[in-house]
C-alpha cells in the first residue's frame, strides 16, 4: 500500500514529508486510515537519536486512531468502517508466558515496536503513526468504545495505558493515596486517571505554577516538593508515588513519603538516576519500580473505564506540517497537555 507521512531522516534533520510502501495484508492484519495521531516525548527522542537505538529515516507516532478500510482472510475481529486504535506495539510471538498471561509488552521474544523497529517476519523497519495509513496485526489493534471524543482517544495509548497500568498493578481504588510527581502528558493523565479510581490524589511540583490546573483536573490537594516543612510533614502519606519526570533527577526527596510497602513507581525517565540512598527504603519496606506500557487487553480495558468515567486528555490539535513546531514547544514544555495531529491535514498520495 502506498502511503505518505512525516519522517526524520537524521538526529539534526527537521521532520519532512515522506513517500512509502506499507506491507501487502498478511491474514491476520487489517488496514486502516489513520484520522488522529498523538505526539509522544518518546517520539522527539527517536527522532533524535537521544537513545541511540534509532534506525532512519523514523516515521515516529505510536497514539494511533483511526478507522478500518480492509481486513486480511483471516482477520475476524475488526470489520471496514470501525474505530480502532494502536499503540507503542505491534507484534509479539503469542507464544511465551508473558504473551499468554496479556502482557505482550513483556514478550520474551521482545514485541515489536510501532516505529523504528525489525517486523518479526520480513525484518524491515517498522514506520509509525505520523502517516495516512497503517497495516497491523489484528490482535494490537484495539476497539474504540463510540462514547468517546475520537478526536481525543490518541493519548491514551501511550500516556493513558503508562499511567493506568501501574494505577491498576498496585490496585488502586477508594482510600487509595496516590502522588503524582510531574504534570505533563503522563501527569496530567495519572491525575484523572487515579481521581477516576477514586483514589485520594496529590501532585508534587517544585512550584505552584500548574496548582490551579491540577485541582481542575480532580486532585485533591498540590504539594510544593521544594517546601521542605510541607514535605516533612506528608512523610508516610502515601501509598503509590507515580513518577513521570521524563528526565534524570533525584528521588531522595519523595521515598520517605511512601508509606510503609508503599511504591515509587518510575514511568517517564529512562537512564541513570542520581545518587540515592536507601535508609528512608530500609525503614519502611517501601520500594522503587519501574512500568512500561500495559498490554493490549489491559488497553481495551483502559478504553472501556474512559468511556464508562468520561475520562479523556487534555489535547491541542495541530497539523502535520507543524510538528517539528512541535517538538520545540515540547521541549519547553509549552503544551497542555498532549499535541495531537488531525492527519486529514496530510494530503492523500497520488
Amino acid at each position: 500500500m502506498k502511503t505518505t507521512g512525516y519522517a526524520a531522516h537524521s538526529p539534526d534533520s527537521p521532520l519532512v514529508s515522506y513517500s512509502f510502501e506499507r506491507r501487502a495484508l498478511r491474514p491476520n492484519d487489517i488496514a486502516m486510515e489513520i484520522l488522529y495521531c498523538g505526539v509522544c516525548h518518546s517520539d522527539l527522542h527517536m527522532a533524535r537519536n537521544d537513545w541511540n537505538w534509532t534506525t532512519y529515516p523514523i516515521v515516529p507516532g505510536h497514539e494511533i486512531v483511526g478507522r478500518v478500510i480492509a481486513t486480511g482472510s483471516d482477520a475476524k475481529k475488526y470489520k471496514v468502517g470501525d474505530a480502532v486504535a494502536v499503540g507503542c506495539m505491534v507484534d509479539s510471538c503469542m507464544e511465551c508466558d508473558q504473551c499468554h498471561k496479556g502482557e505482550e509488552q513483556f514478550c520474551r521474544e521482545g514485541m515489536v515496536g510501532t516505529y523504528s523497529a525489525p517486523d518479526r517476519i520480513t525484518g524491515e523497519m517498522t514506520h509509525g503513526g505520523y502517516s495516512k495509513h497503517l497495516v497491523v496485526r489484528e490482535d494490537f489493534a484495539v476497539r474504540v468504545p463510540d462514547s468517546l471524543d475520537i478526536a481525543r482517544v490518541a493519548p491514551l495509548l501511550c500516556a493513558g495505558i503508562t499511567t493506568y497500568s501501574p494505577l491498576r498493578t498496585w490496585n488502586v481504588g477508594p482510600g487509595s493515596r496516590v502522588g503524582v510527581v510531574g504534570m505533563g502528558g503522563l501527569g496530567h493523565m495519572a491525575i484523572k486517571l487515579a481521581v477516576g479510581m477514586g483514589a485520594d490524589v496529590t501532585v508534587l511540583s517544585r512550584s505552584r505554577d500548574k496548582e490551579k490546573d491540577a485541582l481542575s483536573l480532580g486532585a485533591d490537594r498540590f504539594l510544593i516538593s521544594t517546601d521542605a516543612r510541607a514535605m516533612a510533614k506528608a512523610e508516610s502519606g502515601f501509598d503509590l508515588i507515580i513518577d513521570t519526570i521524563p528526565v534524570r533527577h533525584d528521588l531522595d526527596p519523595y521515598t520517605p513519603l511512601l508509606d510503609v510497602d508503599g511504591t515509587l513507581v518510575i514511568v517517564g525517565q529512562l537512564g541513570p538516576i542520581d545518587e540515592m540512598t536507601t535508609f528512608p527504603m530500609m525503614l519502611g519496606r517501601r520500594r522503587i519500580a519501574g512500568s512500561p506500557i500495559g498490554g493490549i487487553r489491559e488497553t481495551q480495558e483502559l478504553l472501556n473505564f474512559c468511556a464508562r468515567m468520561n475520562i479523556l486528555p487534555e489535547c491541542e490539535m495541530i497539523r502535520m506540517d507543524e510538528i517539528n513546531e512541535a517538538y520545540d514547544r515540547m521541549e519547553r514544555s509549552d503544551v497542555r497537555y498532549r499535541f495531537v495531529i488531525d492527519m486529514a491535514s496530510l494530503s492523500t498520495p497520488a
